[in-house]
């Protein structure tokens, strides 16, 4: 009898160990990843915590040059942590440290935004307060010497899925009084098509995000979300992965059927790297600026 409880609590640790293995791999963390603080260069500014509603995790970072060019106003990227909507943060090395240093050196200013998370909020209100974060830094973007007019949407991972809502919608821009992004990327989401991957033999991580209703996976669907012609919209996903590419090719081939530009960009790369790597000097990250600069030539014709 003592064996079995022996065995059976270390049969809990082995699994409990596995699960939080799969959660960091989703954030795109290493082992210490989460003790490191990000490093910026000296000419890059930081407005930290912007309140965009009472919650405590209601708050975004803002990452500008140290000179700001007042002659006009910046494009800005808007940058969503992933973590199976459960954990992450905004300040987060994988998150905000090359992509910060690479694009603010380009005259860029990039925002990195946290939000509520499971269990204290579902998905469905995770997206909206995504929403609500991105229409009030765009009203507020003038005074760091952003341009509400050229924001460009970005996420890893769940939050990849939240942008690729975000992009979809017709319904949010004018709840959350958004001006329409000149682009979004998504990198490395495995969740454009919600019914589909829940239908499938999946991961048990998404089960506490989606749950057993079919409604509501469809809901959160940006597969099902998306009906008209949007943004230029750039996908990443990890040729490593069995999951990201299907879903990310699926959506993008719906996307171009209205009308919309995409591009998708299959990298061997780890879900952690695809994270991390953006800003990096390689050429991942000169694909995605590439598109970065098209985009924004585009929104000036």
């Amino acid at each position: 009898m003592i064996k079995n409880v022996w065995f059976i609590l270390l049969f809990l640790v082995v699994f409990q160990s596995l699960q939080a293995g799969i959660l960091r791999d989703h954030l795109g963390l290493g082992d210490d990843e989460e003790e490191k603080e990000a490093r910026f260069s000296k000419e890059i500014r930081l407005i930290a915590n912007v309140s965009y509603g009472n919650n405590a995790k209601e708050r975004f970072d803002v990452y500008t040059p140290l000179h700001v060019n007042t002659s006009t106003l910046a494009p800005v990227i808007f940058m969503v942590h992933g973590g199976a909507w459960k954990i992450g943060d905004k300040k987060m090395q994988n998150v905000v440290e090359n992509k910060v240093n690479y694009w603010v050196a380009k005259g860029y200013i990039v925002i990195s935004t946290n939000y509520k998370l499971l269990p204290e909020a579902p998905v469905s209100e995770q997206l909206n307060d995504v929403a609500k974060a991105l229409g009030f830094a765009q009203a507020q973007s003038a005074s760091w010497g952003g341009d509400k007019t050229k924001f460009i949407v970005m996420g890893h991972s769940a939050g990849a899925h939240i942008i690729a809502l975000i992009a979809s919608s017709n319904s949010l821009y004018p709840t959350y009084s958004i001006t329409p992004p000149i682009a979004a990327v998504f990198l490395d989401s495995a969740v454009m098509d919600t019914p589909a991957l829940m239908s499938a033999k999946h991961m048990r991580l998404y089960d506490p995000a989606f749950g057993t209703n079919p409604v509501y996976w469809q809901s959160l669907s940006p597969y099902h979300q998306l009906t008209t012609k949007r943004m230029p919209l750039l996908a990443v996903c990890s040729t490593k992965r069995e999951d990201s590419c299907p879903q990310a090719e699926k959506f993008l081939t719906k996307a171009t059927t209205l009308g919309t530009k995409t591009l998708l960009l299959k990298e061997n790369m780890s879900h952690r790297e695809i994270n991390k790597l953006l800003g990096e000097e390689v050429m991942y990250t000169k694909a995605v600026d590439d598109f970065l600069n098209q985009s924004l030539e585009a929104a000036l014709h």
